[in-house]
């Protein structure tokens, strides 16, 4: 069955607390935004967006458990780190819980988190929404990056994936070896983009 997005607002308002159902409605609306800001599909970036956090509720170990169970990929960061599967849980929850099949919209889901070189427009979309929505307040530099979003979207992705290593290297918690190759693909791209054009 394929529900709307208002019906997915409510099955999601029982499961998320809060906080983090307003942080859903912030990036679906964000993803509504650049949607329009970059002629992508602004339907399909509202149900990214609303998706994109439907298996962050569950526990580590049941992330690890469906990932096994469903023969879904685990890196070695992952298997560490449990809760980075929610991304790539959430696509599979979309589809088998929700209904969705686009596949945009189910890879939109999948990469939020880490991100992945050569992200579609969907993907990069979702991505930058779910670090500036509204309702996120603790990221450095969170105006300027907002202001970038709507600017140039792969400038955007890059400087967020900077400043996510940055963080995460100062943190305990292990780096997911997709997120720093997702920053060499987007560094490298920006440096081709300026030497072709000479910026």
């Amino acid at each position: 069955m394929i529900y709307t997005i208002l019906e997915i607002q409510d099955m999601l308002r029982e499961k998320q607390t809060g906080s983090r159902f307003v942080h859903t409605l912030g990036v679906q609306y964000t993803s509504a935004c650049l949607a329009m800001r970059y002629g992508a599909d602004v339907e399909k970036a509202q149900m990214a967006g609303l998706l994109h956090d439907c298996a962050k509720h569950m526990k580590p170990e049941k992330l690890l458990e469906k990932s096994r169970k469903h023969h879904l990929e685990v890196t070695h960061a992952q298997e560490r780190n449990p809760f980075l599967l929610h991304g790539r849980v959430g696509a599979y929850v979309a589809r088998t819980r929700y209904g969705v099949t686009d596949p945009e919209i189910l890879g939109a889901v999948e990469w939020h988190t880490t991100g992945k070189p050569d992200m579609t427009l969907l993907e990069k979309i979702v991505f930058t929404a779910d670090y500036i929505e509204p309702s996120r307040d603790k990221a450095p530099n969170l105006s300027r990056l907002r202001q970038i979003s709507f600017e140039d979207l792969d400038q955007a992705v890059y400087e967020i994936l900077a400043q996510t290593l940055d963080y995460l290297k100062k943190s305990p918690q292990d780096i997911d070896e997709t997120t720093e190759i997702t920053y060499s693909y987007y560094k490298s791209l920006l440096k081709r983009r300026e030497k072709n054009t000479g910026e």
